[in-house]
């Protein structure tokens, strides 16, 4: 059997027991179960990993899915060097969050645990199938499958109305997102006859310019749905109703980074679509800045982690705008690593503080849990991009790209990396450092998580530490950056198109991250400072402050125009449409039919004299057509 089927395999059978199962298994045994089939999926890849570093690409076909005169759409996974990266990223960051989950979770009735553990699963292999699918449509198949797990996981606790709000928003939202990819996909079909990437790419050239356009555009629509960009971006946020390592799976190993895969696989499309790239940039920095300047007053310590998504995920749409594909690959790569860290670190938090959300209301952590503090704060030097720590690396190569494009977006995009080294740095001061502001009992059962959570924030943190080393820039070493001679095949035809790109001489590049660096330590310093002290107060935030810790409105300007509307607009449907238009056709149709009926049985009054008359007037009203009307 070809290996590179048993990589969504073995999370597909994982989701068949835990689900099927789940009264029978213990706990111990869905945990191994669960966490199993990911690690075996990650050996999987890994092995596959080497055979494409050696050069051996795969395209695996296991049967023709449609088949028609028309087109033929096969059932195929690919394998190469984008998709063996994102793999590896999915199953070993996967199986990471599994692991932590077999503690976190464990409070969970036995029932219940096994039902997280088959859709986390479910989860995986849905996502595996969107990035090794050979074809858009069976690409499309797995972005529907991530679709719906994160609905399932987000609404797990689905006795709490508010939680399953925030799972119906989603589901929702990314909807809206799903019919642009699906008109995209119907397109290429009426255009070209075919979805398969080689067929496509091969081919592009018989597109018309307003096709190509028209096509990326409908595509980064189910972008801007799966990676949470403006405008559908506030399903995100509220997508922390669901357990936490729900949430670092969805932010770091899967739904939010498949958006920006489905744009790095059709590289080709979008270099031939300048306008597209242009508005893929607008969009992507503006979602960095304006999520990045509500996670500045956030107070839920996973509410600023999931802004802080958002804006990452700014960063990587504008690298992807301005033709910079291997920083965005790169820092989803890295993100992945210090955002599931970030993640985990504050699921550890919670589960020392009983469930305690609010940083407001903690502080002091840092002696109660030592490991926690230490890979947390790893996590923030790297998102804040520190050097050497990963997102130094792969955020620098982004914003580069972006001043060889246009120095405006450098410098917008220099913006929203101070803001992220603040508002990082405060929740990081607010939460570990200073006194602790909670409960005397909570203060009295604070303890370090169990081992089963704390190896992954290890594991997460020397990955976050060392990832960036892997794309080190030309202006430090030559050829040193590995990734982007891994992923060269991959992008091989946009250069082509696009050229000899515009290059930044050393010194001013040299220049720039050191300003950058120095200007982003004095904000860390300056934060650590002012939030290291903080105290409670009533004090209620007015002006700027409360409209960003209202996320400028949007959910509420959002209620008003669009739900509202559409709410107001349902119930005239059901309250009046339906009930007098709809109802009162066919009930009138009805009653028309019963009153001819009653009207036709007098006919047959059995009196033979009155059959007669009938009969006689039939005739003549026959022979009257005969002979006046077909004449």
């Amino acid at each position: 059997m070809n290996l590179v089927y048993l990589v969504p395999l073995f999370p597909l059978v994982g989701f068949l027991l835990n689900g099927l199962l789940r009264n029978q298994l213990s706990k111990s045994a869905v945990g191994i179960i669960g966490s199993g089939s990911i690690l075996a999926s990650f050996i999987v890849s890994l092995v596959l990993f080497f055979e494409v570093k050696s050069g051996h690409n795969t395209v695996a076909t296991l049967f023709q899915f449609i088949n028609i005169e028309q087109f033929k759409i096969p059932f195929s996974f690919q394998v190469d060097q984008l998709s063996s990266i994102f793999l590896l990223v999915i199953t070993g960051v996967g199986f990471l969050i599994h692991l932590y989950s077999t503690a976190y979770m464990h409070e969970e009735k036995s029932e219940h645990f096994a039902r997280y553990f088959a859709y986390l699963n479910l989860f995986v292999f849905s996502m595996l199938l969107l990035v090794m699918g050979g074809n858009f449509v069976i690409m499309f198949i797995g972005w529907e499958g991530v679709g719906l797990c994160s609905y399932l996981l987000i609404g797990f606790w689905f006795k709490n109305n508010d939680y399953n709000n925030a799972a119906k928003k989603a589901f929702i939202m990314n909807r809206i997102g799903d019919l642009g990819f699906l008109l995209a996909v119907f397109w290429l079909l009426l255009k070209l006859g075919t979805v398969s990437y080689g067929e496509v790419f091969a081919n592009v050239n018989k597109l018309s310019a307003t096709d190509i356009t028209i096509i990326t555009l409908l595509l980064f629509v189910g972008a801007t749905g799966k990676s949470a960009q403006i405008p559908l971006y506030t399903w995100l946020p509220d997508a922390m109703a669901g357990p936490t390592p729900v949430s670092a799976l969805i932010h770091a190993a899967t739904m939010v980074t498949a958006g920006i895969y489905m744009i790095a696989r059709s590289n080709v499309l979008y270099t031939m679509a300048p306008v597209t790239q242009h508005v893929i940039a607008i969009i992507g920095l503006a979602t960095a800045i304006f999520a990045a300047t509500i996670a500045l007053k956030q107070n839920d310590i996973k509410k600023v982690l999931a802004y802080s998504t958002v804006s990452q995920l700014g960063y990587m749409f504008l690298g992807l705008g301005v033709g910079a594909y291997t920083g965005a690959v790169f820092h989803v790569m890295t993100h992945a690593f210090f955002k599931a860290l970030l993640f985990l670190g504050a699921g550890s938090v919670i589960h020392a503080m009983h469930h305690e959300q609010d940083i407001r209301n903690m502080g002091g952590l840092k002696k109660k849990l030592p490991i926690t503090h230490i890979t947390f704060l790893l996590a923030c030097l790297a998102i804040a991009g520190i050097p050497p720590f990963s997102g130094f690396f792969s955020k620098d190569e982004i914003l580069m790209g972006a001043f060889a494009h246009n120095p405006v977006l450098y410098y917008i995009g220099m913006a929203g990396a101070l803001m992220t080294a603040f508002y990082m740095f405060r929740l990081y001061a607010m939460t570990f450092l200073g006194k602790f502001r909670g409960t005397h009992e909570q203060e009295h059962h604070l303890h370090e998580s169990p081992a089963a959570m704390t190896i992954p924030l290890v594991i997460l943190a020397v990955l976050s530490v060392t990832a960036g080393f892997i794309g080190i820039p030309e202006v430090f070493a030559h050829g040193a950056h590995r990734l982007e001679h891994f992923l060269e095949p991959i992008f091989a035809a946009s250069n082509n198109i696009v050229g000899e790109h515009a290059h930044i001489d050393h010194t001013t590049e040299i220049v720039m991250m050191g300003i950058s660096t120095a200007v982003i330590a004095l904000i860390i310093f300056f934060a650590i400072s002012k939030f290291s002290k903080y105290q409670k107060t009533e004090k209620e935030e007015t002006g700027l402050g409360k409209l960003l810790e209202n996320k400028w409105y949007v959910d509420e300007l959002y209620n008003t125009i669009i739900v509202k509307p559409l709410m107001a607009l349902a119930k005239f449907l059901n309250n009046i449409f339906e009930r007098y238009i709809v109802d009162g056709i066919v009930n009138g149709v009805g009653k028309a039919v019963q009153y001819g009926g009653r009207q036709l049985r007098l006919v047959q009054s059995g009196q033979v004299g009155g059959y007669i008359l009938l009969m006689v007037l039939s005739i003549l009203v026959f022979f009257a057509i005969q002979l006046f009307l077909k004449k």
